[in-house]
C-alpha cells in the first residue's frame, strides 16, 4: 500500500496499517535546500526541489503545495514584508476603517504568485503524486477577512455584524476559487487554514465562521475530494462547532488536547490530526524528544483515522534528522515500540530567559506577550498589534517583550510564566488574555488596573 492510499484511508476515518504522516512543509523546504525564505516562496524552480526533497527524505505520505497564508491576501491589494525565514506577513489592510469590498482589486487567479502555486501543483502531481497525496493550502475566510480588515473586524463583529459576514463571505468566494483550481491543478487534499478562527467565541465561531466554511467544504466534495480544516491555537472552546461544518478532517496544534480532538471526531465521522510540537521536540528538541512525541501522538490517537502531522508549517531551522526520526515512528511499529522502553525523557530547566525575579520591585508594569513567533504566526501578530496599539493610550509608559517559543529564551519565558496556551498576554506576571485577542477597552482597562496598583 503506498503512502497515499493510507493518507486516504485515514482521511476516510478508516482503521490504517499504520499512522499516514504529512510534514507540512512551508519555507522549511528552503532550509533544506540551502536558500532563504523570501527566494524560496517566489521560486516555483527552487519550491519544487525544497517539497519533492523534503517528501522522499521524510518519508511522506502527504506534503503540501505553499504554507503561505499571504497568497490570497497580496492579490487583494495587501502590502506584505518579507523575512528570510519565515512567510511573508501582512503590513497593511486595504478595508481597515470599514471600506468597501468594491474598492479591492478583482480577485484573479492569473495575479501574483498564483499562477506559480498552481504550476507547482501540476508538477508536484507528475513527479510525486502517484505515492504521495498533495495538498492544496488555502487561507481561511476569517483568517483573510482580518488580512483585510486588521484588528477593526473584533470590533466590527459587534458593531456591524452584517459587514464583517458580506466581508467572511467574499473571502469564503475566494477559497472556493481557489480550491477549485488548485483541484483542477491537481490537489488531492484542499485544506482550509483558518488560524484566527481561535481567538473567537463557539457563539460567534457558528455565526460568523461555518456558514462560510461549508460555502468551501461543499464546494470540495462536489468535486470528489477531500478537505481538512486547519486550526492552530487554543480553539478548545470551538471544536465542537468544527466538528459540525462539512469537512473530512480537522487539524490542530499542540494547544488542544489530542485526545479532546480524538473524542469528537470519533462522533462526527471525520479524521484528525496534528499535535506534535513544533518547537520543544522538532526545532529544538532532539532526535530522541521527536521520538517520544510522535509516539505520544500516536498512542493518544489510536489506530483509525489519524493522520500524524506538526500543528502548524514547519520552523524554518528545523533539524531535518529531527523529522526523519518521526518518520521512522510513523513507520516502524518496531522501532516505535523499542524507543518507548528505551529513552529518557530531558527538560529544559538550562534555557535562560530574561523575566525579573520579582515584577513587584520594577519601576513600569510589564506586558509579556508569548507567541510561537508574530512574524510568521497571525494571531500571535494581532496579537502584538493589539498590545502595541493599547500601549499609546495608557496614563503612564509600559515596557512590552514579546516572547517567541521559536527561541529557546522564549521556550524558558512561557514555563516561568505558567502559559499553557499561545498566544498569551500576561501583565505584571499573571496571565490576563490566553489565547484569544482582547479588545482595545478591555487591554487597556486592565493594564492600567496593573499600573494604579504598582502606583
Amino acid at each position: 500500500m503506498t503512502g497515499k492510499e493510507i493518507l486516504f484511508k485515514a482521511l476516510k476515518n478508516e482503521v490504517t496499517p499504520r499512522p499516514a504522516w504529512v510534514p507540512f512543509v512551508g519555507v522549511h523546504g528552503a532550509h533544506l535546500i540551502g536558500v532563504k525564505a523570501e527566494e524560496f516562496l517566489k521560486s516555483e524552480e527552487l519550491m519544487f526541489k525544497g517539497l519533492t526533497t523534503a517528501a522522499e527524505r521524510y518519508q511522506a505520505d502527504g506534503i503540501p503545495v505553499m504554507f503561505d497564508l499571504q497568497l490570497e491576501a497580496e492579490v487583494l491589494g495587501c502590502d506584505l514584508i518579507w523575512s528570510d525565514d519565515n512567510p511573508p506577513s501582512v503590513t497593511s489592510h486595504p478595508l481597515e476603517g470599514g471600506g468597501s469590498l468594491a474598492q479591492l482589486p478583482a480577485f484573479d487567479l492569473n495575479d501574483g504568485r498564483l499562477p506559480s502555486a498552481f504550476s507547482l501543483t501540476r508538477k508536484l502531481k507528475d513527479e510525486i503524486g502517484d505515492k504521495v497525496g498533495i495538498y492544496g493550502l488555502i487561507c481561511g475566510p476569517f483568517t483573510l477577512a482580518m488580512h483585510l480588515m486588521g484588528q477593526d473586524l473584533f470590533m466590527q463583529m459587534f458593531d456591524h455584524p452584517d459587514y464583517v459576514k458580506a466581508v467572511v463571505s467574499y473571502c469564503a468566494s475566494v477559497g472556493t476559487q481557489m480550491s477549485k483550481a488548485y483541484i483542477d491543478a491537481g490537489a488531492d487534499i484542499i485544506a482550509v487554514v483558518d488560524p484566527m478562527t481561535s481567538q473567537i467565541s463557539s457563539e460567534h465561531f457558528s455565526e460568523f465562521v461555518s456558514p462560510y466554511l461549508n460555502l468551501i467544504f461543499d464546494s470540495v466534495r462536489e468535486q470528489e475530494c477531500f478537505s481538512s480544516l486547519f486550526v492552530c491555537g487554543d480553539a478548545t472552546r470551538n471544536m465542537g462547532e468544527m466538528s459540525k461544518t462539512s469537512c473530512d478532517n480537522m487539524s490542530i496544534d499542540e494547544n488542544i488536547s489530542l485526545g479532546s480532538l480524538r473524542d469528537i471526531s470519533r462522533t462526527s465521522g471525520k479524521s484528525f490530526g496534528g499535535n506534535l510540537k513544533l518547537t520543544s521536540a522538532l526545532l529544538f528538541g532532539e532526535q530522541d524528544d521527536a521520538r517520544l512525541d510522535a509516539i505520544r501522538c500516536i498512542d493518544v490517537a489510536g489506530g483509525a483515522g489519524f493522520i500524524l502531522a506538526p500543528g502548524c508549517d514547519l520552523p524554518f531551522a528545523t533539524p531535518p534528522e529531527n523529522l526523519e526520526a518521526v518518520a521512522e515512528m510513523a513507520h516502524d511499529r518496531y522501532k516505535r515500540e523499542v524507543s518507548k522502553r528505551t529513552i529518557i525523557v530531558k527538560d529544559m530547566e538550562h534555557f535562560a530567559c530574561d523575566l525579573p525575579d520579582e515584577y513587584s520591585t520594577q519601576p513600569n508594569v510589564i506586558v509579556d506577550i508569548v507567541t510561537l513567533d508574530s512574524a510568521s504566526c497571525a494571531p500571535c501578530s494581532y496579537m502584538v498589534g493589539a498590545v502595541n496599539k493599547a500601549s499609546t493610550s495608557l496614563s503612564k509608559p509600559v515596557q512590552v517583550k514579546e516572547h517567541r517559543i521559536s527561541s529557546r529564551e522564549g521556550l524558558a519565558a512561557m514555563k516561568k510564566l505558567g502559559v499553557q496556551n499561545i498566544p498569551t498576554i500576561c501583565i505584571d506576571g499573571e496571565i490576563a488574555f490566553a489565547s484569544i485577542i482582547p479588545d482595545q477597552k478591555s487591554l487597556i482597562k486592565c493594564i492600567e488596573e496593573s499600573i494604579a496598583k504598582k502606583g
